[in-house]
């Protein structure tokens, strides 16, 4: 340990690693979070790239903590550079003070970019790629991480077992190697300006997951009984169908890569209509070209989960950046009246719980389910204390014996009616885009039109959806409505505020449509002033909830647009100068 480390009085520390193409900025950043969870500390690292996606410059943010951490603060205590190629394009998403310490490579080329320059802080080099170069097989993102080992106080030995674990499969002579440029960059720690050093740190094995929100929500589908994916590649959604290719084949299912969006939601409802609940996932350009056969399912009442992991838009917009601007497409993009499902997770954790509900409630209401993730939340590593394994009681209401009037679209009260599978004795039907008599046959009379619309209405309003629509905390007369990634920055200024005797509500919103309305008028009870926080230049969320909520008189919108996240300090000056005013 560096001997010239501080008690931190906050209990979390910021690291910025940056680098060009190649110099393994990310694979520092995983080594990192993942050492940290062994030592038994709480973290979160995130990913930015430039709009290449691969093979540009990089950056991995880190917090570390000793609670459970899902948003960064508001600056950074460390900015590392195994070399400045083009960081300054980072340089928004990477806030500093004097307080903060930027060590860069004494032997760099580049200079200190003047943007981190202007920032303030404590500047100092060390020789990264030098004392890579002494050490066969060395690399300076390997020596980086022996430097940020001892200035913050993290147990070597977590840091050389998961090196090694990670590193095995290059070989010994790459362990070796990793293991001896660590020791190198640790040596030079106690020359180095002190940094805060984070408290606790105690060895804990098997008592933190580490998981992004691509995992997490691959996770959820399998235990929400997904059996069949099939998709077409895209960022950020990538990652999510490639964690889910080998674990649906260890559980009987498999995945397609199909040639495009349009083949893989129309296998997706093949699948589902011969009895194996499908999911796929996707972004905003995807998501685009899926809703003429989204609507499709909600018509043939054929259940189906589409994930979105959102990023910039419009058209291609910014691949590597997150947004929340595919709010209005998931809830108005289909045709017609075409009642569904969009959900929201409320963290990189939440991945996994909604979207084992999203397939559960696809299952059950035989409907389209559309699951809102984004880059940010998707693409973000989290150490995290291990989920419940939740079970869900229910699933699609089948017709597996043959009766003599098979009616698959009966009108009832509930506005499920029971589905047969393909090969069912006597309960064959037709299921196409058609509007149909409760037979399935096609017809275009007005009744069976009126009450077909009614009937899929129905059963998504009067399903009992319990406590799960939203994740509401706190009391007081002032609230925060927010969902989505936007929720874990407004969690931490609300932390802030209450930390100064301040309540504030937080209604953070899982079930987006079909709309709760007697359930959010319960959760806004008493409040005078709400404020509406979204990452959307349209103001999308606030929009939609005027369109059907009843809100305070004094509602405001806090809608800002990516590609930087929202910050805590953001939402907590609105709401500090609101209560002050």
């Amino acid at each position: 340990m560096n001997q010239q480390t501080v008690q931190h009085s906050d209990d979390s520390l910021s690291i910025a690693l940056v680098g060009s193409g190649g110099a393994g900025v990310m694979t520092a950043g995983g080594l990192l979070l993942e050492a940290a969870g062994q030592a038994g500390w709480y973290g979160l690292m995130t990913r930015s790239s430039g709009p290449q996606i691969r093979g540009g410059e990089a950056a991995a943010l880190v917090r570390l903590s000793t609670r459970p951490v899902e948003s960064h603060k508001d600056r950074f205590d460390l900015l590392l550079a195994i070399d400045w190629n083009n960081a300054d394009r980072f340089a928004g998403e990477i806030a500093l003070d004097h307080d903060s310490l930027i060590i860069g490579d004494r032997d760099s080329r580049d200079p200190l970019p003047a943007c981190y320059a202007a920032m303030g802080g404590r500047q100092t080099t060390v020789a990264l790629a030098a004392l890579a170069r002494q050490i066969e097989g060395g690399r300076a993102n390997m020596v980086a991480l022996g430097i940020l080992a001892g200035l913050i106080g993290l147990p070597l030995e977590a840091l050389e077992e998961v090196a090694g674990r990670i590193l095995e499969r290059k070989g010994t002579a790459a362990v070796t190697a990793g293991r001896r440029c660590i020791a190198a960059g640790a040596e030079q720690a106690p020359a180095l300006p002190p940094l805060p050093a984070l408290a606790g740190a105690e060895t804990r094995k098997g008592e933190r997951w580490s998981i992004t929100g691509n995992e997490a929500a691959g996770l959820g589908a399998i235990r929400g009984g997904v059996r069949f994916a099939a998709a077409y590649p895209i960022t950020p959604a990538t990652e999510l169908l490639e964690w889910l290719a080998p674990a649906l084949r260890r559980v009987g299912g498999v995945l397609i890569q199909a040639e495009d969006e349009l083949a893989s939601i129309n296998q997706l409802i093949g699948a589902s209509f011969g009895g194996v609940p499908a999911l796929t996932a996707t972004s905003g350009p995807g998501l685009a070209l899926m809703t003429e056969s989204i609507g499709l399912a909600v018509a043939s009442e054929t259940p189906l989960v589409v994930v979105d992991v959102m990023r910039g838009g419009p058209s291609t917009g910014i691949p590597t950046k997150s947004e929340q601007s595919d709010l209005n497409i998931a809830l108005y993009g289909l045709h017609g009246d075409a009642p569904h499902l969009v959900l929201a997770p409320t963290s990189i954790g939440d991945c996994l719980f909604t979207t084992q509900w999203a397939v559960h409630l696809a299952e059950s209401l035989q409907t389209a389910a559309i699951v809102l993730s984004d880059q940010s939340l998707g693409q973000s590593r989290v150490v995290m204390e291990p989920p419940a394994d939740l079970q869900f009681v229910g699933g699609r209401r089948l017709q597996e014996r043959p009766v003599a009037d098979y009616r698959r679209y009966a009108v009832n009260d509930s506005g499920v009616s029971p589905m047969a599978l393909p090969g069912t004795p006597g309960c064959q039907y037709t299921a196409d885009g058609l509007e149909h008599a409760e037979s399935g046959t096609p017809s275009s009379r007005a009744d069976d039109h009126h009450r077909q619309l009614a009937k899929r209405r129905r059963k998504l309003e009067r399903f009992d959806y319990g406590d799960h629509w939203a994740v509401i905390e706190g009391e007081g007369e002032t609230g925060v409505v927010t969902w989505g990634s936007s929720c874990a920055p407004v969690r931490e200024a609300l932390a802030l505020l209450q930390s100064e005797g301040i309540a504030v509500r937080l209604i953070a919103l899982r079930l987006l449509l079909p709309a709760r309305p007697e359930q959010m008028e319960q959760a806004l009870r008493g409040l005078r002033r709400l404020l509406v926080v979204e990452q959307t230049e349209g103001a999308q969320f606030h929009h939609y909830l005027k369109s059907c909520y009843t809100l305070p008189a004094d509602t405001r919108s806090m809608a800002i647009p990516g590609p930087l996240p929202i910050r805590p300090l953001e939402v907590y000056l609105r709401l500090r100068h609101w209560e002050e005013s």
